[in-house]
């Protein structure tokens, strides 16, 4: 069976995860700082916004292609993607503005910690 829904998220997300990436090199350049954070804070900020993306879309996108492959409700799949997407921009947006944590932070971590909690749930109901 395609994972045609997945494909959508997963082309989305990568290109969020690219954007992140090139704007971690571009702050390296305009900062020069060649490795680490080189003790600057908006370097850092870069940074665990780049790496924050790559610590949870992986293993979303895992559990939405296996749902989607062993026959998952559709809409389901669509949901999920929506909130997981709408999540990392919020995320994105929040962190990048500002280094204070503010509710933009924390709706945008939540909305990826419930789009991967309800994939994991789904994925154990389907599987048992």
């Amino acid at each position: 069976m395609p994972a045609s829904i997945t494909a959508i998220y997963a082309a989305i997300l990568a290109l969020i995860i690219l954007a992140l990436g090139i704007n971690v090199t571009m702050h390296r350049v305009k900062l020069k700082v060649s490795l680490g954070d080189g003790g600057n804070p908006v370097m850092l900020r870069m940074m665990r916004l780049h790496a924050n993306a790559i610590e949870y879309i992986p293993i979303a996108l895992l559990l939405m292609a296996l749902y989607e492959i062993n026959g998952g409700w559709r809409l389901a799949l669509h949901i999920v993607g929506i909130a997981l997407v709408a999540g990392r921009l919020i995320q994105t947006f929040a962190m990048w503005s500002t280094d204070v944590p503010g509710p933009g932070r924390g709706i945008g971590q939540t909305l990826t910690w419930a789009s991967i909690a309800v994939l994991a749930l789904l994925n154990l109901w389907t599987a048992v």
